[in-house]
């Protein structure tokens, strides 16, 4: 997009990787005058007070979902990255791909070649179709709830899992 501003980015400044960045000098871009900078902490306090969709009704059983909630802040440790009531991670939300039980293939494409971000849960029902996680490889909650599960030896019977589903479609 070539917008008037500064961009600093010193993990694109790598020719094997990221030729393009490298050669135009865009991963150091600094404008003069810089028009777009001043403008970004407004823009960013506007994206945070946006607030999620709430799911449409009757898509969660909401008795289900009481005794997920008490999972997800205890026993399933989901709380533990995703923190209520922002339900993402406050402060650096980068997980490598060996502390959640995945391949690096997706975080290896980034510019910091080795995290995933933790993602923010609320509204998450919106991005259901096409799968879960960075690459859509966990077709459904269930699965992504499963891939935990065992990952982390949560030892969640089926019944929890699926009362924890419900909460994950209720946020």
């Amino acid at each position: 997009m070539h917008g008037k501003g500064t961009f600093f980015d010193p993990r694109m400044n790598d020719a094997q990787r990221f030729p393009l960045a490298v050669k135009s000098g865009d991963w150091n871009k600094r404008d003069t005058p810089d028009l777009i900078t001043s403008k970004l902490a407004a823009l960013h306090f506007y994206q945070l007070s946006i607030p999620a969709p709430e799911p449409p009704a009757g898509a969660f059983d909401a008795t289900a979902a009481q005794r997920g909630k008490a999972l997800f802040e205890s026993k399933a440790k989901c709380a533990t990255c995703h923190v209520p009531p922002l339900f993402t991670e406050p402060g650096w939300p980068m997980h490598a791909a060996s502390e959640i039980g995945v391949d690096d293939f997706q975080a290896s494409r980034s510019p910091d070649k080795k995290f995933y971000r933790t993602t923010p849960l609320k509204g998450l029902f919106v991005r259901a179709k096409g799968g879960f996680y960075h690459d859509g490889r966990f077709e459904d909650y269930k699965a992504v709830v499963g891939h935990y599960n065992q990952v982390f030896n949560l030892g969640l019977s089926s019944t929890e899992a699926n009362d924890l589903v419900e909460y994950l479609k209720s946020l």
